[in-house]
């Protein structure tokens, strides 16, 4: 169900994204709204499920995580207990950050950190090539990341 959002809104959702760590006084003045009109504003937000959660934004090489992949996978079988396992599998894999059901020739895009190329070689080997209904499986490797933002592009969204 999508939240009806006025400009209001998108403003504290546009600032929160770039700025999640900001105070609600100073959010309060980056929005024009008094304090609490500006915290009822954002436990709204959060209660109607709009603001998600929160978080903080790890580098991967910083905690030892040097090599990124997108791995598409083609499932042998469409039926829903073989896609239940499949789903149900990459659920409890460490490595997969994201996982997405896509249209196309490829039924699932991975987004999978490893340490290196020994960390991914073990994770295809043992859990991917491994789980139940996989039939192709193809792996593009990051060299540099152009650009990465978790921050929806609220420009789009009318109010």
């Amino acid at each position: 169900m999508q939240s009806t959002l006025d400009r209001t809104d998108l403003r504290i959702l546009a600032t929160l994204q770039s700025s999640g760590r900001m105070s609600n006084a100073d959010l309060a003045a980056e929005v024009n709204l008094s304090p609490s009109a500006c915290l009822r504003r954002v436990q709204k937000l959060e209660t109607d499920g709009v603001i998600g959660g929160y978080g903080a934004r790890l580098e991967p090489r910083a905690v030892g995580l040097g090599l990124q992949a997108f791995v598409r996978v083609q499932l042998s079988r469409h039926e829903s207990p073989a896609i239940d396992a499949f789903t149900e599998s990459v659920a409890g894999w460490e490595e997969v950050v994201a996982c997405y059901a896509l249209t196309g020739d490829m039924d699932y895009l991975l987004q999978v950190y490893v340490a290196d190329l020994d960390g991914f070689s073990q994770f295809l080997l043992d859990r991917l090539l491994n789980a139940s209904g996989v039939a192709d499986v193809n792996t593009s490797f990051v060299l540099r990341t152009v650009k990465a933002s978790t921050a929806l592009p609220l420009g789009n969204v009318s109010s």
